[in-house]
């Protein structure tokens, strides 16, 4: 296929050329009516270009077929037979995912290290989850993917699963073995769903973890805009075999999904999808070169741990992406939140990611001399610095087995049931009605329906006093708990 073709660009660029005024949404009018002031920030090339896909870039009847031709262009570039665009982020994507593979009342297999996004997708679909524990590293206090050995023994536990959803890479990087996932889910002729969100890149180069399709994973998702080039909530699902039908997957998407779509996404995923096929290697070549340069300058620094290879050697992942720089910090005394809340304040450096251990930052083909130099310097300072941060009350981490909670109830049943909100010494024991998740980086600790143990609420309790983000959750202290009401 030719891809120096952009679709959904070439007809943005024309429906600016033609100078067409459109009268209907969005109601700005291609920037038109834009406020000046949001016009100065943003840019008025932002509102020139949301345009509506029907009756803009397209007509009604999809004529030109610009959105089919770039979803094609797209499956072509990852070795996919299909490829759908969403606006939505990967978020809504997985919500999709699953609910093209198993409905309301159907089992799914799920790494239980999911994101927020996973469980909600638990309560909102109805499917019934069977949880596989991810392979939990007690000395970094890290949840790696689970084994192919996982899967094929729940699999045979619950032979009328409909599939399983693979979480990887995990936000640190630590990649699954998909291929071998995969034939365990073949096995039993069931379709393997990746959420690859972190894994956009990871087709453009063969020095990077495995990609989803290539490894025989019948549906991927990902979220291109956290490790590419286009903009937030730019999603986009790959599709290959029969074992999730096409026709069924754009269903589902249309159920969940928006109906006023934007063509900014589209657009710059099809401008990220010509730049990956036609300069993707060159680019990843010179970020892994700058990761690794990185690396070892940050491994060189006392008081840090910086993460790589040694979880692969110690049999902890199948693989690891060296794009991702994760670096513990309790060494020097101090949290991962802290670190990053220092760095932000002092060097305006906003890291990828952080919770009670470690930081994290992303090396993409954008980073450049600059932006190395700048995050090598800002980690040498807190080092530094370290001692002059005061110190907040230590998180009482548990320990790996205490995460496994008991699923009681369905999530789905236990989200709608009457529920009531108890003092938080008092839900020790109690089937839990909401989703507890520290953020970051957002993996639910606490699922509805499973029962709350001491330990796992003291670890909460001493994370908030340390200064966890509990968004979800109704009480954010954790002062209080929400539990389903007693008969």
């Amino acid at each position: 296929m030719d891809h120096s073709r952009v679709p959904v660009l070439e007809a943005l660029q024309e429906f600016r050329r033609r100078g067409d005024v459109a009268y209907g949404p969005p109601g700005h009018k291609q920037g038109r009516g834009a406020d000046p002031r949001v016009a100065e920030i943003v840019g008025m090339d932002v509102f020139r270009s949301d345009v509506l896909s029907l009756n803009g870039l397209d007509d009604r009847r999809q004529s030109q077929g610009v959105l089919s031709q770039a979803q094609e262009l797209m499956a072509d570039a990852v070795g996919a037979e299909h490829a759908f665009f969403s606006t939505c982020g990967s978020s809504l994507s997985v919500k999709t995912a699953m609910l093209s593979v198993a409905g309301p009342g159907e089992k799914l297999l799920l790494s239980r290290n999911a994101h927020k996004a996973v469980i909600a997708a638990v309560i909102i679909n109805g499917v019934v989850p069977i949880w596989v524990h991810p392979k939990f590293d007690g000395e970094r206090h890290l949840a790696h993917p689970p084994e192919p050995n996982d899967v094929r023994d729940r699999l045979r536990e619950h032979p009328d699963a409909k599939g399983m959803l693979l979480i990887t890479p995990t936000d640190w990087g630590t990649c699954a073995d998909i291929k071998g996932v995969a034939e365990v889910c073949h096995s039993f002729d069931v379709p393997l769903i990746v959420d690859e969100a972190w894994g956009a890149h990871l087709p453009f180069h063969p020095d990077l973890p495995a990609w989803g399709m290539f490894a025989d994973a019948d549906l991927t998702v990902t979220s291109v805009h956290k490790m590419g080039g286009a903009i937030e909530q730019s999603s986009v699902f790959h599709l290959q075999y029969d074992r999730v039908s096409p026709d069924v997957l754009k269903q589902r998407e249309d159920l969940l999904g928006t109906t006023s779509a934007s063509s900014l996404v589209y657009a710059t995923l099809d401008g990220w999808r010509r730049q990956m096929v036609e300069q993707g290697h060159e680019l990843l070549d010179a970020a892994l070169r700058r990761a690794e340069r990185v690396r070892a300058q940050l491994g060189d620094l006392p008081g840090l741990r910086v993460m790589g290879d040694e979880i692969v050697e110690e049999g902890l992942a199948a693989g690891y992406d060296p794009l991702k720089i994760v670096v513990d910090v309790r060494d020097l005394g101090i949290s991962g939140m802290q670190a990053t809340e220092w760095l932000r304040a002092h060097c305006h450096v906003d890291m990828g990611g952080s919770d009670t251990c470690r930081i994290s930052a992303s090396i993409t083909h954008s980073d450049d001399d600059e932006t190395e130099k700048l995050l090598v310097e800002s980690v040498r300072t807190l080092v530094d610095r370290a001692d002059s941060i005061e110190r907040r009350p230590a998180v009482r981490l548990p320990e790996p087995g205490v995460l496994e909670l008991e699923q009681a109830v369905l999530p789905r049943e236990a989200f709608f049931a009457a529920a009531e909100q108890v003092p938080a010494e008092r839900a020790v024991g109690r089937i839990a009605a909401e989703t507890i998740s520290p953020y970051p980086p957002g993996v639910p600790v606490v699922a509805p329906g499973e029962v709350i143990t001491e330990e796992v609420l003291d670890y909460l309790r001493s994370g908030v006093a340390h200064g966890f983000l509990i968004s979800d959750s109704a009480d954010t202290t954790l002062q209080t708990l929400r539990v389903m009401a007693n008969p």
